[in-house]
């Protein structure tokens, strides 16, 4: 039988990777949503599912822009595939939070949205978080993977390419 007594461990075992979101630096989106009482959770702020939700609202209206929704995109489906989150402040009810959308890094098959999600305070932004989202096209009927379609992709990189 081993004995855990003896195990020795570095000042730095104890040390928690933070994730940290690199964004672009310029959004040519933004919209600005107020908190509502449902986002809250047992702490009395916008729960973890909730900021994503947030995310999830802005990049409707991000993709509404151009015609699309998330299962009419050019034809074919996006479906997210990761998430990152690197939350900076509480959100609270009845705060305004200004969210700016961006996509970049366009592949064969998808491309990564960035959010950066600012509380509207006396008249400044301070920064509540910072998201990336991995969308991948999808073809929900075939429940396969699929190209982006060359319409989306030339209108997104054209939007983008003015800023």
């Amino acid at each position: 039988m081993r004995s855990y007594a003896s195990v020795i461990f570095s000042p730095n075992c104890f040390a928690m990777e933070r994730i940290k979101v690199a964004l672009p630096e310029s959004f040519p989106f933004s919209t600005i949503i107020k908190i509502r009482i449902t986002d809250l959770n047992y702490g009395g702020h916008v729960g973890n599912d909730s900021f994503l939700s947030l995310v999830h609202e802005a990049r409707q209206q991000f993709l509404f822009q151009f015609g699309y929704k998330e299962l009419e995109f050019a034809g074919v489906g996006l479906i997210m595939v990761d998430s990152a989150i690197e939350y900076r402040k509480e959100l609270n009810y009845g705060e305004e939070v200004k969210i700016s959308v961006c996509a970049k890094n366009f592949n064969r098959l998808g491309f990564d949205i960035y959010y950066l999600l600012e509380v509207i305070d006396d008249r400044d932004f301070v920064v509540a978080g910072k998201v990336k989202t991995g969308m991948l096209c999808y073809d929900y009927n075939l429940k396969k993977k699929v190209q982006v379609p060359d319409e989306a992709l030339e209108k997104m990189q054209a939007y983008h390419h003015d800023y």
